[in-house]
């Protein structure tokens, strides 16, 4: 792990550092002054007078007074301190506390969604690609591919059709129920679990397929290389062949799809959040963008950049851990 971190964390610190500066650059390119436009909607709901452009400019860093580089230092020096400026859509809150009240929620269900999918993929794609020919496989796959260019939002949609207000079996908004008091608690762990399972079941069944998919293809791939051959040959049992050999071989490509991603899911699910309205981080980065909440946007922006940057470094690591190939490279 040393030596993997030695040779890649370089890259990743410069690849996080033009992220950094990229989402700096980018709100300034925009026309107008976004400070203005900020505070006209902050003047519609009644917030603040005009004669705090002077505050609100140096509040976001965007003095149109102030050369380039010294908003850029003032950028970093804010952001070392974890200062992301205020959000309009949830004004007066700051940046960072309306990311740190949405995350968690995103974090919990796209996280669990996003490893259900990759290991119901998996070991399906496992067994569809061990049996390859049978009935199993020429139902599964083309039926598969057809529900794998499904949008979200429409499975999402079906479901609330279907379970939510047809049968009413479970909430189709929200995250928990009114009066529910959240915390680490049984009622409110329980009622963020009904709330949440259509938003998981959801992302479940989007996801998976894609995963099945790529699994079948490499053990069918895997399964003509000669050391498979040479331990059938050998008389090993089947579910060793199949797991220890073939699979465990089959399975270093997917990791490093799954690390990426594992890596959106701090970006969340933004149409099953919007269609469920699941108070995290995608709602808030999609009322973000109708709100024209630039402050709100760039933090969030840079939080997805960095969480993708920390999976794939990861995968890295991984794959270091399961192909003593990858170990071997590395220490040349």
């Amino acid at each position: 792990m040393l030596v993997i971190l030695k040779k890649r964390l370089p890259l990743y610190v410069l690849t996080a550092w033009l992220a950094i500066t990229v989402n700096f650059v980018v709100p300034r390119l925009m026309p107008g002054n976004p400070a203005e436009l900020l505070l006209s909607r902050l003047q519609a709901q009644g917030t603040v007078p005009l004669a705090n452009l002077t505050a609100i400019e140096a509040e976001f860093g965007l003095s149109s007074h102030a050369s380039w580089w010294s908003q850029y230092w003032d950028y970093l020096v804010h952001l070392a301190h974890l200062q992301l400026g205020l959000s309009v859509t949830y004004f007066p809150e700051p940046v960072t506390q309306v990311i740190a009240n949405t995350l968690p929620y995103t974090l919990v269900l796209v996280t669990l969604a996003t490893l259900l999918s990759w290991v119901i993929g998996i070991v399906l794609g496992v067994l569809v690609g061990w049996r390859r020919g049978s009935r199993l496989d020429s139902i599964l796959i083309p039926t598969s591919t057809f529900f794998s260019a499904v949008p979200f939002f429409l499975v999402g949609l079906f479901l609330v059709w279907t379970l939510g207000v047809g049968l009413g079996w479970l909430p189709i908004n929200g995250a928990f129920g009114a009066g529910t008091n959240p915390g680490l608690n049984g009622p409110f762990l329980w009622s963020w679990l009904r709330h949440a399972a259509l938003p998981l079941l959801t992302i479940v069944a989007s996801s998976f397929v894609s995963h099945m998919l790529h699994m079948r293809n490499m053990m069918v791939t895997t399964l003509g290389e000669d050391y498979v051959r040479l331990a059938v040959a050998k008389g090993l049992r089947e579910r060793r062949i199949k797991y220890s050999y073939a699979g465990r071989n089959a399975v270093l490509p997917s990791i490093a799809s799954f690390a990426i991603s594992l890596g959106f899911v701090v970006g969340g699910s933004v149409l099953v959040e919007t269609v469920f309205s699941y108070p995290g981080i995608g709602f808030a980065l999609y009322q973000a963008v109708n709100n024209e909440d630039y402050a709100l946007m760039q933090g969030i922006f840079l939080i997805i950049a960095l969480a993708v940057l920390v999976a794939n470094l990861l995968a890295d690591v991984l794959y270091a851990v399961l192909d003593p190939r990858s170990r071997q490279q590395l220490s040349s």
